[in-house]
């Protein structure tokens, strides 16, 4: 049976679900459709998403129309699960772009409609929620043709909107002439637009249509699907997922106008060999998704891309270099999974408690390697430190971090080592809670808050200082003498400058040691200290009471001294901040990062968009991801990287100081 992939995207809202669910019940898959609000949907079954009302991950679902068989994806609609929605993108042959009827394209549609770009993806636009109040189709389509580009075209429209929205006009082969005068202009327009983006797919045919030469109907219809299937026409038609005016007119355009898994064309790898996507080929698969469920354990879900995958096989992980034996197969739909022996091109199957399977592997024939690009991904922008609520949440923490971090590469954790916090970072505010919430779904209960800001010290002037331990209590005393010079430098040097045997060589060691343990607890705040060049300058010893702990505390102390008399200054991270943004936005967003006392580095113009690049100190950073979405209608996107540190302004530095004098006389 012919197979066709199908990934649904846009904006959160639009009612993806609500579609996918009613293609399932018009295809006589399912007996009847659930509803999102009351959490029975075949896409959203987790916890999570009956919790929120919308869906947090991509779904599996299957049906079979018009003699082929369909698997639909279902993704997310908030830009937080990117590795959701591209991942799903990316699995797919196709792509069907849902709108709302009464809203205009909003920033997820062109999200996606990009990515499906980078691709090389065919598409349908679907206009959801006609039938409701304000439905307006021919605005929706003028925003869609304004908002995203290439040929747009409306393949249907409706008859009626709102309350009179009862069925679709077909474009390609109504007459307009025969319509009520309120719908003949709109319709002779739209038919005329397709016609001429039709013919101009056809050096032959159109030079026929300019001669006037008469053009069947079939000869139009089998030229669209053609141009629908490479990609060269967008149709557009609108559809109600609660009436189900319109499901039936979609089912039969996707058969028809989108492409199967063998129609794409060869896969290229990243050595350059090419892969047939058929049947007869050497097998290869990759994985698009991971997922750990609390029953099942860990379960990957596969893109077949060549050959034909059978139970038992073992293959050969071609991005970490290992073996992997596939001892059972399934096909995903909804939560279910149902064992299959095979899995041929183009199918989406899954396999489970496999470990050594991560997102973007590639599985192919030992006998015929092969490795496909991984995904892109952006990096983590939005970072909160992870505070467990009790003793056993934090003892079970590392392992259900560990759990998350497996489904989602968009997460990233690591431990701060100034501060001690465990920080986790992820797409945005929303992807954070719903990872908190994950894992208190697996026992694990923890606070989210901002992260402290890892301040630290260094010195302006050199200076020298003596730092001697005497003590006397009977029996070996305690006795150490040293004086250092500190000087600013680039990054840490200790060196000694004893001369005639003041300090025995061997006791240096230990000087150094205090020395750097006084540079871990500064002078201002108990920050680390850093860029300063340290020197031993002399000193005196005892025979008997000298030993390695009195110069190492001799050291720390001469090191306090020094750094009091040297000028200290309080040093604040910076952030290199990259924003790409909307070029209307451009000043926007250049008074906002003056305000966050920004240095801004550059600004490179690309299309109808602007790349900004800034030195932003970390602690105005706390609430970016927020603010830039309030700044652009959530239509600018950006990346950080640690750049260094800076000296903090007087008045701020004072208000941290005083703030972390306060923080340690309450520990």
């Amino acid at each position: 049976m012919p197979n066709r992939v199908v990934s649904l995207v846009g904006h959160s809202g639009v009612g993806k679900t609500t579609l996918t669910e009613a293609l399932l019940h018009r295809s006589g898959t399912i007996p009847r459709m659930g509803r999102v609000e009351d959490g029975t949907t075949q896409s959203d079954y987790s916890d999570v998403e009956h919790q929120h009302g919308f869906s947090v991950r991509t779904t599996v679902l299957r049906l079979n129309h018009e003699g082929v068989a369909m698997t639909l994806l279902d993704t997310p609609g908030y830009s937080d699960f990117v590795r959701e929605i591209r991942g799903g993108i990316r699995a797919a042959d196709s792509v069907l772009v849902m709108v709302g009827a009464g809203s205009s394209v909003e920033v997820g549609t062109e999200r996606v409609w990009r990515m499906a770009d980078l691709f090389g993806m065919p598409r349908i636009v679907a206009v959801n929620k006609m039938d409701r109040e304000r439905a307006h189709f021919a605005a929706a389509l003028a925003d869609l043709r304004a908002s995203l580009p290439g040929p747009v075209a409306a393949a249907f429209w409706p008859s009626g909107e709102g309350e009179e929205f009862r069925e679709l006009i077909n474009v390609l082969t109504v007459d307009p002439g025969s319509l009520s005068s309120d719908l003949r202009p709109a319709v002779a327009e739209a038919r005329t637009a397709l016609l001429d983006t039709i013919v101009e797919q056809d050096d032959a045919l159109m030079n026929r249509y300019l001669e006037g030469e008469e053009i069947s109907g079939e000869e139009l219809y089998q030229t669209f699907l053609a141009a629908v299937h490479a990609g060269r026409i967008y149709p557009v038609l609108p559809v109600s997922a609660e009436t189900g005016v319109g499901l039936d007119e979609l089912l039969h355009l996707m058969v028809g106008g989108l492409r199967s898994a063998r129609e794409r064309g060869p896969l290229e790898g990243l050595d350059g060999q090419t892969r047939d996507p058929s049947p007869e080929a050497p097998v290869s698969a990759r994985v698009w998704r991971v997922s750990v469920d609390p029953f099942v354990g860990k379960v990957a879900y596969l893109r077949v891309w060549s050959g034909i995958l059978k139970a038992g096989d073992i293959l050969q992980n071609t991005t970490r270099g290992e073996e992997v034996r596939l001892a059972h197969l399934y096909m995903p739909s909804g939560r279910d999974l149902t064992e299959v022996p095979e899995l041929r091109a183009g199918m989406i199957g899954a396999v489970t408690k496999l470990d050594g399977l991560h997102t973007g592997d590639t599985l192919a024939d030992p006998q015929h390697p092969i490795e496909y690009a991984s995904l892109p991904l952006p990096d983590p922008v939005y970072i909160r430190a992870l505070h467990p609520r009790s003793r056993s949440d934090e003892d079970r923490l590392g392992d259900a971090l560990g759990k998350l971090l497996e489904e989602d590469p968009t997460l990233y954790s690591s431990r701060e080592e100034q501060t001690g916090e465990l920080l986790l970072g992820g797409m945005g505010e929303m992807h954070l809670n719903i990872a908190a919430e994950r894992l208190a779904a697996l026992n694990v209960n923890v606070d989210l808050r901002a992260p402290q800001i890892p301040y630290r010290e260094t010195i302006r002037r050199r200076a020298q200082a003596q730092g001697k331990h005497k003590k006397q209590s009977g029996g070996h005393g305690q006795y150490g003498d040293c004086t250092v010079r500190i000087q600013p430098g680039e990054g840490y040097r200790f060196s000694s400058e004893v001369v005639g045997g003041t300090i025995p060589s061997k006791y240096l060691p230990s000087i150094e040691k205090g020395v750097q343990d006084a540079l871990g607890r500064g002078s201002l705040g108990g920050f680390p200290v850093q860029d300063v060049y340290i020197a031993v300058l002399e000193g005196s010893h005892h025979e008997v009471d000298s030993s390695d702990l009195a110069f190492q505390l001799a050291g720390a102390l001469a090191l306090k001294n020094a750094l009091e008399e040297a000028g200290p200054v309080l040093l604040e991270p910076v952030q290199l901040l990259r924003v790409r943004v909307p070029a209307s936005f451009t000043g926007d967003i250049m008074s906002d990062l003056q305000a966050r006392r920004g240095r801004v580095q550059g600004l490179e113009p690309e299309g109808s968009v602007v790349v900004i690049s800034a030195a932003v100190p970390q602690r105005e950073m706390q609430d970016y991801n927020a603010a830039l979405r309030s700044l652009t209608g959530d239509r600018g996107g950006y990346s950080l990287r640690h750049h260094g540190y800076q000296e903090l302004p007087g008045a701020l530095a004072q208000q941290v100081l005083e703030e972390r004098r306060r923080q340690l006389a309450e520990a």
